[in-house]
């Protein structure tokens, strides 16, 4: 079986595809991702949303993480996704929610990769394209433990947090070694980008194999019918 694991970079997404032999891909589309041949595709990106604003995989998720919690983002409401400027978008997400909540700058910035995947994601082809996020991955790895060290401070790689989160792939039986040098300019797709689509492809093995973690346990939907869960 071929998995492949995806995270949103600078220039598009970088996915590693696992199967046989390791790689990894820049993508410009999230077009380029479906056109990959795989079996489960993790994508460390939100999928399906509420009307009111209220997820429970970022609140069920948050409460492992401990100081980790902040890499998950509260997602907007439906409405706000198609709005392209800031403040319309939190004008249109305080409107929706309850209690009124505006939009972090941090989400905003997600939502044209969101609006890739939301208008080709349906809920058949949920079948292939999963939701998951990388430090709830590594918080698998780690005996369901919070990691102690971020991957970044002050927006810069930190490199004991970044060694902690390779030898966890490692040790999690991910072939980390064989992953091709990457060349890619810091711009385009930076250290934790890679490493976190790593940890993707790792957490669609487990969704293969039926051993994957979810938030929430139960089955949550938005009003297209798809499901909203962080697997790991």
């Amino acid at each position: 079986m071929i998995f492949v694991g995806v995270d949103g970079c600078p220039a598009g997404w970088i996915a590693v595809v696992w199967g046989k032999s390791l790689s990894h891909h820049l993508c410009h589309d999230f077009s380029e991702v479906l056109a990959l041949k795989a079996e489960i595709i993790a994508v460390d990106m939100p999928i399906g949303f509420a009307e009111n604003g209220i997820r429970s995989a970022e609140r069920e998720a948050r409460l492992v993480l401990g100081q980790r919690k902040s890499s998950l983002f509260a997602m907007p409401c439906r409405a706000a996704i198609a709005c392209k400027d800031y403040r319309e978008a939190c004008s249109v997400n305080f409107a929706h929610t309850d209690p009124p909540k505006k939009i972090s700058k941090q989400a905003f910035y997600l939502f044209d990769k969101i609006r890739q995947i939301d208008h080709v994601i349906t809920p058949a082809t949920q079948s292939l394209v999963h939701e998951c996020h990388p430090e709830v991955a590594f918080w698998a790895m780690n005996n369901q433990c919070p990691l102690l060290l971020p991957k970044k401070i002050n927006g810069r790689p930190y490199g004991p947090g970044l060694e902690m989160r390779r030898q966890l792939l490692r040790n999690a039986g991910f072939p980390l070694d064989q992953l091709p040098k990457a060349n890619y300019a810091v711009s385009k797709v930076a250290p934790d980008d890679l490493l976190d689509a790593c940890a993707c492809a790792w957490s669609a093995r487990r969704i293969a194999e039926g051993q994957d973690i979810r938030f929430p346990k139960h089955i949550e939907r938005d009003a297209k019918g798809l499901a909203m869960a962080i697997k790991a």
